[in-house]
């Protein structure tokens, strides 16, 4: 049997990062969270069907830095995976295949998720008085 040069595959180094690449890696990324923030969906649930002072430990958690910092995070996760999820689907249909449409659906999935993210914030911040 010769000894036949094989090819060498691709690798990140090779690859300039595009939208394209960082929206699909970020997608499955926040899927991931999402399902991990779920986890902290049922904590609530229990926590408050438990009564009082299991909910009060809960959102002792819940309004610490820490906590913040969970919440925020796991609301942008599902905004980016929300709205990038209705790119993939608008794709699924067979539309917005050419590059430039694509590079710039990538660009709303990001920014627009930034954008609802503050909107949903700000509209917690308000109905709570600061929650």
């Amino acid at each position: 049997m010769a000894n036949r040069e094989r090819p060498l595959s691709p690798h990140l180094q090779v690859y300039r990062w595009q939208i394209q690449m960082v929206t699909s890696i970020v997608h499955r990324t926040t899927g991931v969270i999402l399902a991990v923030g779920g986890l902290l969906i049922a904590w609530a649930l229990v926590a408050l069907a438990a009564g009082p002072e299991s909910w009060a430990t809960f959102t002792a958690c819940a309004r610490s830095p820490l906590g913040f910092l969970i919440l925020f995070g796991w609301t942008w996760a599902f905004s980016f995976h929300l709205i990038n999820g209705i790119r993939h689907l608008v794709q699924d249909a067979g539309y917005a295949y050419k590059v430039a449409t694509f590079i710039r659906n990538g660009w709303i999935s990001v920014f627009g998720s930034l954008v609802l993210t503050a909107l949903i914030w700000i509209v917690a911040m308000m109905a709570r008085g600061g929650a």
